[in-house]
Order: C-alpha cells, then sequence, then structure tokens
C-alpha cells in the first residue's frame, strides 16, 4: 500500500456514550500562588466518577502543566520566555499528574498520562498510533488525560491551545460530546462586558460569532476564538460542544441535565468520514497552492483531483504526504488534500509540463498533484484560512 493510499483502520465496537472534557489552566492551577487547585480537581474528578459509574467514557484534556511549573523556574507568566515555558512544563507536568491521580484513585479509577505534539496529530501514522493508546486505555478503564508536550514544543509547531487539542481528541474517539470549561459562562453575541451583550444558548453555525470572539486569561494561551474553532470542529465529526464556566460543584453532570447556564454548540447531522475529517481539521497549515480558476470550479461534483501543471503559485514549504490548502484564483479556501509531490518538486513538474515525471525527478509518477481520493471539496461548515499571502 502506497503512504499516500487511505489507511485502513477499525473503529472498536462499543455501547458507551463517550466525551472528551477540555479544562483550562485558569481551572486547574491557583492564579496567584500557581498551586493546584483542588478545590476544583476533586468536583471535577468525583463528577467524572458520576460519568463513569453512569456508562460513560470520559477522556480529560487538561492544561496547568505550564503554570503549576512557573515558581519551580523562578518565573512568572508575563516575563517567561520559550525556554523558561518549556523548562516550567517539565516541572509542572509531574505535579499535575500527581494531583490527578492521588485524587483519582480516592474516587476508585486510575488515570494516565497521554503527551502528544503538533506532529502526533498532523502525521496520519503518528494519529492512528495516538488513537491506539488512547483506545486501549478506554477499554482498560483508565482515563486518559491528555495534555501537549509542552517541554519540546515552540510557537512554530506547537498546537497552542487545548481547546482544539480536546476537539481533535473528540474526533479521533467519536466522541459525542465534548465540554469545554473555561472561566465564563459560555458565547454572547459580543465582547460580554459591552453594554446590551446578549447571551448565546444555542450555535449551529459558529461562523456568526467568530469576530465577537477574542482574548484570552491571564494563564491561558486560547479565548473565546479557539472555543469556538474547537466546536465546529467537533460539530464536522457529529460531536455536540458545551462551553460553560467551570465550577467546583458539578462541572458536567449539571450542564447535562440542564441545571447550569451553557452555549451549546450542535453537531452536524450528516458529519464526514473519519478520513475526511482528518483531511480538513487543520491545527496548522503546511502549505497552500492557488490553482487555475477552471480547475477549481471543476473540482465541484469532480472526481480528478489536479495536476502540478494546474498550479498558479505554491506558498510555504511542505513535504510529500503533507496536506495542502488549495484555493482558487478569487482567493477562496476551496478544498484540502495529501500532496503527492514536495513543494520543490512541484516546482519543477509545473515548469516543465512537456516532460515525465521519470525525466525530471527520476522515477515514474503521474503529474497529479493531489489525488481525488485523498482530496476533500471543502463545505460551507468549514471554517476557512486567510488567504495566502502574495510575495511584492
Amino acid at each position: 500500500m502506497s503512504s499516500l493510499d487511505q489507511p485502513k483502520t477499525e473503529t472498536p465496537p462499543r455501547n458507551k456514550t463517550r466525551i472528551v472534557i477540555k479544562v483550562g489552566s485558569s481551572l486547574v492551577a491557583n492564579v496567584k500562588n500557581l498551586t493546584p487547585s483542588f478545590a476544583f480537581m476533586h468536583g471535577l474528578l468525583n463528577d467524572i466518577s458520576t460519568l463513569r459509574d453512569q456508562g460513560y467514557e470520559v477522556v480529560l484534556t487538561s492544561s496547568g502543566s505550564v503554570a503549576l511549573g512557573l515558581n519551580s523556574v523562578g518565573c512568572t507568566i508575563e516575563n517567561a520566555s520559550i525556554q523558561d515555558k518549556q523548562a516550567a512544563a517539565a516541572c509542572g507536568q509531574p505535579i499535575l499528574m500527581h494531583a490527578y491521580r492521588q485524587i483519582a484513585l480516592e474516587y476508585g479509577f486510575d488515570i494516565a498520562q497521554v503527551l502528544v505534539t503538533l506532529d502526533d496529530l498532523e502525521n496520519r501514522r503518528r494519529f492512528l498510533n495516538v488513537k491506539n493508546t488512547v483506545h486501549r486505555l478506554i477499554k482498560q478503564g483508565v482515563m486518559p488525560i491528555v495534555n501537549e508536550n509542552d517541554t519540546v514544543t515552540t510557537e512554530e509547531i506547537r498546537v497552542g491551545d487545548n481547546d482544539r487539542l480536546g476537539a481533535k481528541i473528540a474526533q479521533m474517539i467519536g466522541a459525542e460530546y465534548l465540554f469545554i470549561l473555561t472561566c465564563i459562562d459560555g458565547v454572547y453575541d459580543r465582547d460580554p462586558s459591552e453594554e446590551g451583550a446578549v447571551f448565546v444558548e444555542s450555535i449551529e453555525d459558529v461562523s456568526s460569532y467568530m469576530e465577537a470572539a477574542s482574548g484570552t486569561s491571564s494563564l491561558g494561551t486560547g479565548g473565546m476564538l479557539t472555543k469556538l474553532q474547537a466546536a465546529n470542529m467537533a460539530q464536522n465529526a457529529g460531536c455536540t460542544t458545551f462551553i460553560s464556566k467551570g465550577t467546583m460543584e458539578y462541572p458536567v453532570t449539571a450542564i447535562l441535565s440542564g441545571e447550569r447556564k451553557h452555549t451549546k454548540c450542535i453537531a452536524h447531522s450528516s458529519p464526514s468520514s473519519a478520513w475526511n475529517i482528518w483531511l480538513t481539521d487543520r491545527l496548522q497549515m503546511a502549505g497552500s497552492l492557488v490553482i487555475k480558476q477552471d480547475i477549481a470550479d471543476s473540482l465541484f461534483g469532480g472526481d480528478e483531483g489536479f495536476s502540478c501543471h494546474d498550479v498558479v503559485s505554491i506558498h510555504g514549504s511542505f513535504e510529500r504526504a503533507d496536506v495542502l490548502h488549495v484555493y482558487d484564483e478569487k482567493g477562496e479556501e476551496i478544498a484540502r488534500g495529501l500532496c503527492n509531490f514536495s513543494s520543490d518538486e512541484t516546482t519543477i513538474i509545473s515548469s516543465r509540463p512537456d516532460e515525465t515525471v521519470k525525466n525530471i525527478l527520476g522515477y515514474t509518477a503521474s503529474h497529479r498533484l493531489i489525488n481525488s481520493e485523498n482530496l476533500v471539496v471543502l463545505a460551507e461548515h468549514h471554517l476557512p484560512w486567510d488567504e495566502p499571502v502574495t510575495d511584492d
């Protein structure tokens, strides 16, 4: 099987509802002392114990390692450099996991640490390895706690927020619900500090609220914008997202029962396949292309993909098997797909239209840059990425 063929995987059968819970640093770490917020953690794990007793399978995505390690490296969140944050994560991660495990054992279950990087989620083979690990833990009754491996990531090669990480995990395990617990009670139609701001109870199209979403907490890296992006990713996979304030008492079950204020982002009724979801919901843009307008128009309803000779311009440096963002000449993102050539190879092939790939690269291959089976034309419910910047 070619490395560019669609991987074949099997999802273990189950009869339990799966949920992913994401909690931010401002809930897990005491903002003033940068120590674990044991009261909240007790309330959360007590609630998770109840959910498990009710038959739910739970995965937790938790921030907090950097915040809890800042005291050890003698820094504050305001003056910490990338190296300081990496070192703080190394110090804070065992503090975080020890607290979670000791509390979880009080409630009769065990936890496991799953640290991931951006590459673990964007590379298909590594994505499946993480998926297999998480599935195995769930099968054993151990609750996975997923976090980004901040000890090795930099600003350029990191997910950057646990909201979208939580959505990725929800997609990965086929979760029915994603709970994003934060420091406010949900989504408003504008900045909630503004007079007349109206609370939004239910959302079908998150793009309507993207402009109003801005700002981050003092400890966290994600604001309401990343939460809506995460909700959109979950929606595409048929997963409903609840955004609400993280409270010490019944932080999740009170939302499920409708007893606490929250915003519900409703799942799409016809979710995409797991393969299409992985292709379209990217955490970082590996590279992008602008293709000829007539070719772009033909992708809607077509099944041919497109060739290197259809490319108008190339943006960014990418490798074979990276997922590219495809734009038409009007500047609209129309598709995403797995490429057969690197950016350098694509440039050379497109500049020599009368020669075969064998003559150019030394091996036999089609000129096709993205095959139809590895290409997804975007629907209206996908959030687009910005148009690539053209060099002057």
